[in-house]
C-alpha cells in the first residue's frame, strides 16, 4: 500500500514527505549538537522567573546592580584578600569582583561551562550502531519518532541546559558554588541572592557578603593551580563524555505525548523539561568505573575549600561565621531538582556523606602539615587524591612529598 512508509523513506529527515516543514527541518539540521540560542533564551527566562521580595514583602524587579553595592563589595573584598593570602601562604592576584544580576550570571555561566555542555550534547547525540539495536524489523512510526528525537535533540538540550543554568542563577551566590574550575577573568557574585539569603536567615548582610567573598577567593586560589584545575577538569570531561544515548527511551517519551488531554503546549514543555528525557537510562560502564575517582576528587576539594573558608571567615566575620556556614551548608544538602540535575550531568556528588569524607580527609592533612601545607600540596603534580588516599590522607602526603 502507498500509505505504508518504510523506515528508509523516513531517512534522517522525518519531515521529508511534509514540504511545509522543510524550513524547520533545515533549521534543526544546522544547529550543531546543542542549540545555544535556545540555551541563552531559556537561561534568561528561568533566571528572572523567581519572584524576590524586600523586607516589606514588596516584589523586587531586578535591574542593574546598585553602584553602592558594587563599592561596598569592592571594599569588603580588599579585607578578605589579605586574610586569604595570609592563611593559604599564596600570594594570589585576585581578579576584579564583578557584582552581576541573575541574568548576567546565567549568560556568563553558559559560556564558562560551554565546553562541558557541548561534550555532553555530543555524547548524547551519538547514534547507536546498527548492531546495538538487535532488531532488523523496525516499526516505521518508531523509526520516524527516533529520527525526530535525533533532530530535536540539540534544541531540547539547549532548552534543558538553559533552563537549568537559569534556575541555578536564581539562587547561586557566586561562580564557585559548583566545585569545578572556571576561567573567568572576574569573580562574579549575585548580590540579590546573597542579600536575600541573609534576610531569610536573619544574618547581617555585610557579614554574609564577607563569607561569600571568602568562598570565592578560596575557590579562585585553589583552582588557580594549573595542575589541579587540569586534572579535575579532565575527570569531569570524562564523565560528561561518557553518557550514552538511549534513542528508544527518548522515542518512547515523545510517542507518549497525548495532545488530546489538557494543553498540548504545556504537555510538550513538561516533557522537554524532564531530566529523564534528556538523560534516561544512559549512564555508561565507563562512568561507573570513573565514579570513585571523581567522587574522591570532589570530596577532597569541597572539604578543603570549606575548611579554608571557615578559617578566613572566622577572622573577618567573627561570631556570625559559624552560623553563616551552617546555614549555607544546610542549603547544600537541601538540593533542588535543578541542583540534582546539574550534579548528575557533571558527576558531582555533594551528599552529606561525601562532604563528610572530604572534611575528615582535610582535617587529617591539616593535623600533619597545617593549612599552608594543605594548599601547597594542591599545587603539586597530580594533586587530587585517589579513593584510597582520601581514606588515608597520610598516603596522599607521602606521595606528594616524594
Amino acid at each position: 500500500m502507498e500509505d505504508d512508509a518504510s523506515p528508509a523513506e523516513f531517512g534522517d529527515n522525518p519531515f521529508a514527505n511534509l514540504p511545509m516543514f522543510g524550513d524547520l527541518a533545515k533549521a534543526l539540521a544546522g544547529q550543531g549538537p546543542l542549540n545555544w540560542d535556545a540555551a541563552r533564551q531559556f537561561a534568561a527566562l528561568a533566571a528572572n522567573s523567581r519572584e524576590v521580595n524586600d523586607s516589606a514583602g514588596r516584589a523586587i524587579t531586578e535591574g542593574n546592580v546598585d553602584p553602592a553595592v558594587r563599592i561596598a563589595l569592592g571594599d569588603l573584598a580588599r579585607i578578605v584578600e589579605l586574610h586569604v593570602r595570609d592563611l593559604t601562604g599564596v600570594d594570589t592576584i585576585f581578579p576584579e569582583v564583578a557584582p552581576a544580576t541573575r541574568g548576567m550570571w546565567a549568560q556568563r555561566a553558559l559560556e564558562a561551562y560551554r565546553p562541558l555542555f557541548t561534550e555532553l550534547a555530543t555524547s548524547l547525540g551519538r547514534r547507536p550502531a546498527a548492531s546495538d539495536t538487535g532488531d532488523d524489523d523496525v516499526d516505521p512510526l518508531m523509526a520516524m519518532m527516533s529520527n525526530l528525537s535525533q533532530m530535536m535533540a540539540p534544541a531540547m538540550m539547549g532548552m534543558a541546559v538553559g533552563s537549568m543554568v537559569g534556575r541555578l542563577a536564581a539562587r547561586t551566590f557566586g561562580q564557585y558554588d559548583l566545585p569545578i574550575p572556571r576561567s573567568d577573568r572576574a569573580l562574579m557574585l549575585v548580590p540579590a541572592n546573597i542579600d536575600k539569603f541573609a534576610l531569610d536567615w536573619s544574618l547581617p548582610v555585610d557579614e554574609m557578603r564577607l563569607w561569600v567573598l571568602a568562598q570565592e577567593m578560596i575557590g579562585h586560589t585553589l583552582f588557580g593551580f594549573e595542575r589541579l584545575s587540569e586534572q579535575l577538569s579532565a575527570l569531569v570531561r570524562r564523565h560528561v563524555g561518557g553518557f550514552r544515548p538511549d534513542a528508544a527511551a527518548v522515542a518512547e517519551h515523545l510517542g507518549s505525548l497525548d495532545a488530546a488531554e489538557g494543553d498540548p503546549m504545556a504537555a510538550m514543555q513538561q516533557l522537554l523539561s524532564d531530566p529523564a528525557l534528556l538523560l534516561g537510562a544512559v549512564q555508561s560502564p565507563e562512568q561507573l568505573a570513573l565514579a570513585p575517582q571523581l567522587d574522591a576528587a570532589i570530596a577532597a576539594v569541597v572539604g578543603s575549600v570549606d575548611y579554608l573558608v571557615d578559617g578566613v571567615s572566622a577572622r573577618v566575620v567573627g561570631g556570625d561565621a559559624l552560623r553563616i556556614a551552617e546555614a549555607v551548608r544546610r542549603r547544600r544538602f537541601e538540593s533542588s531538582p535543578d541542583d540534582v540535575f546539574v550534579q548528575r550531568l557533571l558527576g558531582l556528588q555533594l551528599t552529606q556523606e561525601q562532604v563528610q569524607r572530604g572534611k575528615t580527609f582535610t582535617a587529617g592533612v591539616v593535623d600533619r602539615v597545617g593549612e599552608q601545607g594543605l594548599v601547597s600540596f594542591f599545587a603539586g603534580e597530580q594533586p587530587l587524591p585517589t579513593p584510597a588516599e582520601l581514606e588515608a590522607p597520610g598516603l596522599w602526603i607521602a606521595r606528594l612529598e616524594l
